[in-house]
């Protein structure tokens, strides 16, 4: 590495100063408009940057651009909300043809939908009267008709008792407001086959030894990624990504989230946004298959 490109390392600031400084403060205000839902704005990232320490560690401009991205389809950062995440991503280090440095290693954050803003984005849209996606757990399910996109099950009564049964598969469904009617279906172990054959971050041996208390305490943070961590939600909002975008109408709202999702949204020289595919990112924290560093931006 060249003392200029270590310098320039050195030289990067946490996020915590950048955002202060004129250039970006001037960016923030040009981009939202309004004073005030600027200053929420800022207040909120930088209190999520705060309490995430793997977070901090990232480009200042990824934070930014991504948490623009998702104020500017007016939703929220709140991990409790799970509208959208700000995950952080380890980039590979670039090399021209005779092997010199382009630019070196570095982590960034990631613009990530959850499952929720796909459900905010698409009620907002006006075309649907009903949207759905939900886990259906052992013994509920009696019948699905794939032909006629029927579905047919007990629910169990006892929220407290559903929580806590196993979930058999997922069941998603949107019907538009003229009429038109789409449900699928797909079992917990079609699921984890889809995991595992797309995200370079879940293998569903390791997922099934997590399950069962076969991993040591002292691995576990290998298995850190979402599809470990909430493999509900992650199915849920891959539900809803093979509903929509095969048969949903998607407003602008939905195709730019949807584009946005899979792809590094950087800020540019000239104050533009510049998207990086999805194929030159890694995740900043170890995972399992067996222990890659990437993870299914597409999936989560």
């Amino acid at each position: 590495m060249s003392n200029i490109n270590q310098n320039q390392i050195a030289q990067k600031p946490k996020f915590t100063v950048a955002i202060t400084t004129p250039g970006y403060q001037k960016l923030i205000n040009n981009t939202l408009g309004d004073p005030d839902r600027a200053k929420r704005f800022i207040a909120t990232i930088t209190s999520a940057v705060a309490v995430n320490p793997v977070l901090q560690d990232c480009t200042a401009g990824t934070i930014l651009a991504a948490a623009l991205l998702g104020e500017s389809l007016n939703l929220s950062p709140s991990p409790q909300l799970g509208q959208f995440y700000l995950v952080p991503f380890k980039q590979k280090a670039k090399y021209n043809r005779d092997g010199e440095l382009i630019s070196p290693e570095c982590t960034n954050a990631q613009f990530i939908l959850g499952y929720k803003g796909y459900i905010q984005l698409a009620i907002r849209s006006g075309q649907y009267k009903k949207l759905n996606v939900i886990e259906i757990k052992e013994g509920e399910l009696v019948h699905f008709d794939a032909l006629n996109e029927e579905i047919k099950c007990n629910l169990i009564d006892n929220w407290e008792e559903r929580e806590s049964a196993p979930t058999v598969g997922y069941y998603a469904m949107f019907e538009y407001v003229n009429g038109f009617r789409k449900a699928i279906y797909w079992s917990y172990s079609k699921m984890q086959t889809h995991a595992d054959t797309y995200s370079p971050a879940y293998n569903r041996g390791s997922h099934e030894k997590l399950l069962n208390g076969e991993i040591a305490d002292k691995d576990k943070w290998k298995y850190s990624s979402f599809w470990y961590k909430n493999f509900d939600d992650m199915a849920k909002k891959t539900m809803l990504r093979q509903l929509i975008s095969r048969w949903g109408v998607m407003s602008t709202e939905m195709q730019m989230a949807f584009e946005k999702d899979s792809a590094l949204v950087e800020i540019g020289n000239n104050n533009d946004f510049i998207t990086t595919p999805e194929e030159s990112l890694q995740i900043a924290q170890p995972e399992a298959k067996e222990i890659v560093e990437q993870v299914d931006l597409d999936e989560i």
